[in-house]
């Protein structure tokens, strides 16, 4: 493995990355049943064939450079997209380095995103991302509630005393909010240190071949309903400014938000409070009633919130606030019964 050791390796590893993306793109223009998206991948599987050829070119030719052959985990994306599709494999493809995901995110006949100003476009991705903020919130707060009622009813199934239930129920609200803060900062942190890596990739790709990436971003606004001229003035305008090319690639190419990127630290403060708040209310009650009282008044402060929780999540639905409320009430009742249930079955087996 002479090659390995020569000073063309990183040249030879862009190649493999970019016939890896070609590999894929293949794949996704036999198996997409959309002829905009088949004709669109198509497209882009010969501009990474062309790209690739240039890092070939650069360590040294062909007799520089290993029989390229799809990793293994390349051909099992492969496999699951022919099975899935690319919409439903999205986040996958991304960091498998392919192109043109914004597509499926696009409005027939709608304009690049970019086309309505850097201003209008942050302002728009700042909003979605408050919403998806609250979101989580409201989320976070239901599974506290749920998951902490569900534990207590469970535990107080099996005639446990008060002390042991408040112990529960704060175990339960730590164990929780911690397994929910550790989950998202690993989520959020694989985010960005994907989109880092991709847009590392796409620095070095635009420092090379500027033009390549130009027609390849072109393509992409023809498919999502540019006519070629429209395409090829918006792509030459968006790639003039470096950074600004660098954050378009990004969003249009690889279908990632840089605006959309939390800090992972933040994340994980704001759902181990959203869930903690959730899981705290249930277990309030029983630390000012004790006996049966307790446990009655912490059903029903839960079943009350969940009320509540389901009625703001109309806000997000659509639906009737009534409704959405009746159900998440509903659901988390039923949770918390068979938790019950299971506690009662257990404690007569173990008294």
């Amino acid at each position: 493995m002479l090659w390995a050791m020569s000073s063309g390796t990183v040249e030879i590893q862009h190649r493999n990355e970019e016939l890896e993306s070609a590999y894929l793109y293949r794949v996704l223009a036999e198996s997409e049943r959309d002829p905009g998206a088949r004709a669109l991948f198509a497209e882009l599987a010969l501009a990474a064939e062309g790209q690739a050829a240039i890092w070939e070119a650069r360590a040294g030719g062909p007799a520089a450079a290993p029989p390229f052959r799809p990793a293994a985990s390349t051909r099992v994306v492969a496999a699951l997209s022919r099975r899935l599709g690319a919409r439903r494999m999205r986040a996958v493809l991304a960091a498998r380095k392919v192109r043109g995901l914004s597509y499926f995110g696009a409005r027939p006949g709608a304009a690049a995103p970019g086309h309505g100003g850097p201003e209008q476009e942050a302002g728009r991705h700042r909003s979605a991302d408050q919403g998806s903020n609250l979101r989580a919130a409201v989320f976070g707060v239901s599974d506290g509630i749920v998951s902490n009622a569900s534990l207590i009813l469970g535990v107080s199934g099996a005639n446990a005393d008060p002390r042991t239930l408040v112990i529960a129920g704060l175990a339960g609200l730590l164990a929780g909010a911690s397994s929910m803060a550790a989950g998202e900062y690993i989520s959020v942190r694989s985010q960005r240190e994907l989109f880092q890596h991709q847009i590392g990739l796409e620095r070095a790709e635009l420092a090379l071949y500027p033009e390549e990436e130009e027609a390849e971003l072109a393509t992409i606004y023809r498919a999502r309903g540019l006519t070629p001229a429209q395409a090829a003035e918006l792509a030459r305008s968006l790639m003039s400014d470096p950074e600004h090319a660098l954050d378009t690639l990004a969003r249009d190419e690889l279908g990632l938000d840089p605006s959309g990127l939390a800090s992972p630290l933040g994340a994980a403060l704001w759902s181990f409070l959203a869930f903690a708040l959730g899981a705290l209310l249930p277990l309030v009650p029983l630390w000012v009633l004790e006996g049966p009282a307790g446990l009655w008044a912490s059903g029903a402060t839960a079943a009350g919130a969940l009320f509540g929780v389901g009625a703001l999540l109309s806000f997000f639905t659509g639906k009737s606030a009534l409704w959405s409320g009746a159900r998440l009430a509903l659901i988390g009742g039923a949770a918390a019964a068979a938790t019950y249930g299971v506690g009662r079955l257990f404690g007569v087996a173990t008294g």
